[in-house]
């Protein structure tokens, strides 16, 4: 008779118990042996997928509290563990191939991956970076977000291309590859041919452009303005394609803190395009990213555990009213006016999308170059006042050394047109300066200043306060911008009564000396001409 079973007579003994493997353990097999336990059990799918991660990949945990994994051989890249482009898709095509004729489960996966994450918890955390990091030794590593893992690493004495980053870094579904970059004299001629704007502003642009790759200092805020047939939306976008190139450079305002965060995360620089007013709460988190922000949110799936997303980021914002911008935002920005295009110079969008592919990889190189300049001298650089954006002065400082130009000037005369506009945009800082400039100084408490501004108009503007503490807290956010067009706001003084209210002091400051101005340029669009490839850093005196 026979049978099926794995028990069935062999040499007209029947071996009750044992399957054929026991029987003739050589057995070749084209499958990947299974080590089970002595009695020939074999592995769980969890341990098996367990098994062939820790064969490919190590584990580490970010500063963040973040689990990933990096492969041992291959780019310097940290992998989520979960999600779509993580190490758990990966990781379940690597079963299968391996083990022909058999997929993972979902509820495999998932134990693998707790495992995985309680491997990295037992390491210390390290720095995970996107899109630009400092290595050990202080140099500037920029990820070009090429399948290779290939980096652009810049020193004080120049910059190269690496196949493998000294920077551990993470990618997102928001970023797109970069361009090798090219030496090319030209580069940032050829940009600003692309550009309606005067030198003066183009190179502080370039400033700008090159302070963004440095990532242990604030960047104010780049604010394209002009009017509708200027070109915003569309420079904007390829400033921020060439400092963190993504499949969607520019966005809309988000809805909701939660969704800035997202945002955020997943970019190292991005575009708010057309923002006509920004909500007080959108204000304060552009603030709060431009000198670095830190948010706790409950992790997914639980009650008590949390989630920390720390992140300082590069903002570029297109409007063509500077009023929507408020006080203390409007301290952190560098306003670009772009000039109207006239009809002979337009181009169309097919046209300038691929004059900027032909000249984005010149154009890289040349801002290399210069912030390889600015690297060699910054930490010499000082500066006799510190603005507000103190950090980034001392850069435009440092342009202004190695290159001979004098953004630092123009960027200080601007800022202070930028607070001026933003006065504008607000019926109670208006109100404010007008009684300023009627009286010279007032004294009293933030009731009686409700009191002597008058509600212009019939209605309440939007943003007026409607009592005595919001009074006193809209005059100390707006002092800021106050101070910036010269009016001092203090509120250090009591009453003399027993009552000890607190006094604001509202009063005009003595004027300073503005700074020179930029000088009119003759000519929007220069000749691009060969301006040196700027690798040498000046020498030190």
């Amino acid at each position: 008779m026979t049978t099926t079973r794995s028990d069935r007579p062999v040499n007209g003994h029947a071996h009750p118990g044992k399957s054929r493997a026991a029987v003739d353990p050589t057995k070749s097999t084209a499958r990947r042996p299974d080590h089970g336990d002595d009695r020939g059990k074999k592995p769980s799918a969890a341990s098996r997928l367990v098994a062939l991660a820790r064969e490919g990949y190590r584990f580490v945990m970010s500063t963040d509290g973040r689990p990933y994994a990096v492969a041992l051989d291959g780019p310097n890249l940290a992998l989520p563990l979960r999600g779509r482009a993580g190490l758990r898709q990966r990781l379940a095509r690597r079963y299968a191939d391996t083990y022909e004729g058999e997929v993972a489960s979902q509820s495999a996966l998932a134990d693998a991956m707790t495992v995985l994450e309680g491997i990295a918890e037992d390491t210390d955390p390290v720095p995970v970076e996107l899109r630009v990091g400092r290595d050990p030794a202080g140099a500037i590593v920029v990820d070009l977000g090429t399948a290779d893992g290939r980096a652009v690493v810049v020193t004080d004495g120049g910059w190269k291309a690496v196949d493998r980053a000294p920077v551990l870094f993470r990618r997102s579904g928001a970023m797109a590859p970069m361009p090798k970059p090219v030496l090319d004299g030209d580069g940032l001629a050829k940009l600003h041919a692309l550009l309606n704007m005067d030198e003066s502003t183009f190179h502080q642009l370039v400033a700008w452009l090159v302070a963004a790759w440095i990532p242990d200092i604030p960047h104010p805020a780049l604010v394209c303005k002009g009017e509708q047939g200027t070109g915003k939306s569309k420079a904007a976008q390829m400033f921020i394609n060439l400092i963190d190139p993504s499949p969607a450079a520019k966005r809309s305002q988000p809805r909701d803190a939660k969704a800035w965060n997202t945002q955020a995360f997943a970019s190292w620089a991005l575009c708010l395009d057309n923002v006509s007013t920004i909500q007080p709460w959108l204000s304060d988190t552009l603030c709060k990213a431009v000198t670095g922000d830190g948010v706790v949110d409950r992790a997914l799936y639980t009650d008590d555990d949390v989630v920390v997303l720390t992140f300082r980021r590069v903002l570029a914002l297109t409007t063509i009213d500077a009023g929507a911008l408020a006080g203390d935002l409007a301290e952190r920005v560098l306003m670009l006016d772009l000039q109207l295009i006239d009809s002979d110079r337009r181009r169309s969008e097919e046209e300038l999308d691929a004059t900027f592919a032909a000249v984005r990889p010149a154009v890289l190189g040349a801002l290399f170059d210069v912030l390889a300049c600015v690297l060699a001298v910054l930490p010499s650089v000082r500066l006799d006042s510190m603005p507000r954006m103190a950090d980034f002065a001392r850069v435009l400082a440092a342009i202004d050394q190695t290159q001979g130009w004098h953004t630092l000037d123009d960027y200080l005369a601007t800022s202070a047109n930028v607070a001026t506009d933003a006065m504008e945009g607000d019926p109670f800082a208006l109100a404010i300066g007008a009684l300023v400039d009627q009286v010279g100084t007032w004294q009293g408490t933030a009731a009686q200043l409700l009191e002597v501004l008058p509600v212009p108009g019939l209605v309440r503007p939007q943003g007026w306060p409607k009592d005595a503490t919001r009074a006193s807290g809209r005059v100390k956010r707006l002092a800021p911008l106050l101070r910036s067009i010269g009016i001092t706001v203090d509120d250090t003084q009591r009453s003399q009564d027993r009552h000890r209210h607190r006094l604001l002091t509202l009063a005009r400051a003595a004027p300073e000396e503005e700074p020179a101005s930029a000088p009119d340029q003759p000519s929007l669009w220069p000749e691009v001409t060969p301006l040196g490839e700027g690798r040498t850093p000046p020498e030190q005196p």
